[in-house]
């Protein structure tokens, strides 16, 4: 995920909107915002997008429709989503979330604390795996670099490297002899005479 990425905010109420910005503000992260669910796939789909705080309810495209979506979708599938509902609990509602992968369901109205601490730590998770998937390819380029250089890697139909690799010794080979047992036995025949 870029350095430029952003918390996408997604709600159809311009008062909760602003109410969420204010919430989040302190945490120093960018903040992006989108009224409808149309507009809020337009936005992860052009990328930078490392989080997103979605309202379920709205006209149109609803937040569990935008997340179905992104599921589908490698590039988007991975974001984290926190779905927020006016409408208290509804297990209808939160076994279809958790069954999308939402990382969090929170009822309206919402606790500015409780929401920093999730937000910070899903974004912050989200870019360490990020940066994790990125070190991980930028290792197998090397690798298969690397590979190509010694004449290793042209193709899968390649026949084995000429000189062979040395095994690797068993595991229990390294496990010293227990030498303190046959002590032990000879004790107990010593004393069975």
């Amino acid at each position: 995920m870029p350095s430029d990425a952003r918390i996408l905010i997604v709600d159809d109420h311009e008062d909760t909107l602003y109410a969420l910005e204010s919430a989040l503000a302190p945490l120093g992260y960018r903040l992006g915002r989108a009224t409808s669910g149309d507009e809020a796939l337009k936005q992860v789909l052009r990328g930078q997008v490392g989080l997103l705080l979605l309202d379920v309810r709205m006209p149109g495209v609803s937040g569990l429709d935008v997340v179905r979506y992104m599921r589908r979708l490698e590039q988007t599938q991975h974001i984290p989503v926190i779905l927020l509902t006016g409408f208290g609990p509804d297990h209808e509602l939160t076994s279809a979330a958790f069954a999308l992968g939402v990382a969090d369901l929170v009822m309206k109205p919402i606790d500015p604390w409780a929401l920093r601490t999730k937000v910070r730590y899903l974004f912050d998770a989200h870019r360490r795996h990020l940066a994790l998937e990125h070190e991980v390819r930028e290792l197998r380029a090397l690798v298969k670099g690397h590979g190509e250089e010694h004449g290793e890697g042209h193709g899968e139909n390649q026949a084995a490297p000429t000189t062979p690799r040395p095994a690797l010794p068993h595991p229990d080979a390294r496990v010293p002899i227990q030498r303190g047992q046959g002590a032990h036995t000879e004790e107990l025949e010593q004393d069975r005479t």
